[in-house]
């Protein structure tokens, strides 16, 4: 695996596999004519019922949540998103909107310097997405690729992904039905390691400047920290170095503490802190050690972002993990 500085970088498979479950009509029809990023927080992003919007404020803390805390360490949150650049490229993971007569282009899946071909366990193509489709990194490192149809709820993912001819080449592709509480087969991934997807789980500036996050956030850990095993809603362990009972799996919640005090903080960060006490921040990949995802955005002030680092991971802890598979 490749790691950059500042950069939350991860090994990635892919799986589309899934099993059918709850579904629910999008509440908010979208009219769509040239959208926005804006746009999204018009749709509903999965059910209310999906574990990831679930509120986890009253849930069990974990009896090994001390000794898991302590192994990670004391470490500074770190707000992979922001309004400027990190070697040329946005920080954060971009994403990019569209409507439902978007043209689709194929999918090319391939092998390449970075990762191999995950096409046997991918989504064929095609896809919407536009051939300017912003690249995480400008196509360095992770390089994922992530659009959302907003007319049709439809939500594509690419990892390792770059513009080829008339379409897209990737290592692999996913595509959710925002409209469901579908899961991933149990054992297989999506374009992020966990089997998560991605966009629902990241901080956008739009939503945040709402003033209400209704989801979880997504966040990694680097290998030593996180063991092989998984747990719900994740579907799928990664080869992670750490031990059960002082490590975490892919799919754990940890929750910012009811006694934090959030009052010192900007009222964008006020809203990130409440939905960390709310909804948590859930282990999706491996990468940094307390790597905050977010999108990147050119409203964001950087000087609030950064004021996510006064945070450690001491000021956290894990729920109650269920079954670790």
């Amino acid at each position: 695996m490749k790691i950059f500085p500042f950069l939350a970088i991860a090994i990635i498979f892919s799986s589309c596999d899934k099993t059918t479950s709850t579904t629910t009509p999008n509440p908010t029809p979208v009219i769509c004519n040239n959208p926005s990023k804006a746009d999204l927080e018009k749709i509903q992003i999965f059910p209310a019922t999906n574990p990831l919007n679930t509120d986890i404020s009253n849930a069990a803390v974990d009896s090994k949540s001390a000794a898991i805390i302590s192994a990670i360490g004391s470490v500074s949150l770190h707000p992979d998103f922001g309004s400027g650049l990190w070697q040329g490229a946005p920080i954060g993971i971009p994403f990019s909107v569209v409507c439902g007569s978007q043209a689709k282009v194929p999918i090319t899946f391939r092998a390449n310097s970075y990762d191999g071909n995950y096409g046997n366990e991918s989504d064929a193509g095609p896809y919407p997405v536009p051939l300017t489709a912003p690249i995480e990194g400008n196509g360095v490192g992770d390089s994922h690729v992530i659009t959302v149809d907003l007319e049709n709820g439809k939500l594509y993912e690419m990892y390792n992904a770059s513009q080829t001819g008339n379409g897209w080449g990737a290592s692999c592709g996913a595509i959710f039905d925002l409209n469901s509480n579908a899961t991933r087969t149990e054992g297989f991934t999506s374009a992020d390691a966990a089997g998560l997807p991605i966009l629902p789980c990241l901080l956008r500036y739009d939503e945040v400047a709402s003033g209400t996050i209704d989801h979880c956030i997504r966040f990694t850990l680097s290998k030593p920290k996180v063991f092989n095993g998984y747990v719900s809603p994740a579907s799928h362990k990664v080869n992670g170095t750490g031990v059960s009972g002082s490590s975490l799996p892919m799919g754990a919640r940890l929750r910012l503490k009811a006694s934090f005090n959030i009052s010192t903080y900007a009222p964008n960060i006020q809203v990130i802190l409440k939905a960390m006490k709310t909804y948590g921040i859930i282990l999706a990949d491996i990468g940094s050690d307390m790597f905050i995802s977010g999108a990147p955005d050119s409203r964001w002030l950087d000087t609030e972002v950064q004021s996510l680092k006064t945070i450690k991971s001491t000021d956290f802890e894990v729920i109650q993990l269920g079954t670790i598979k």
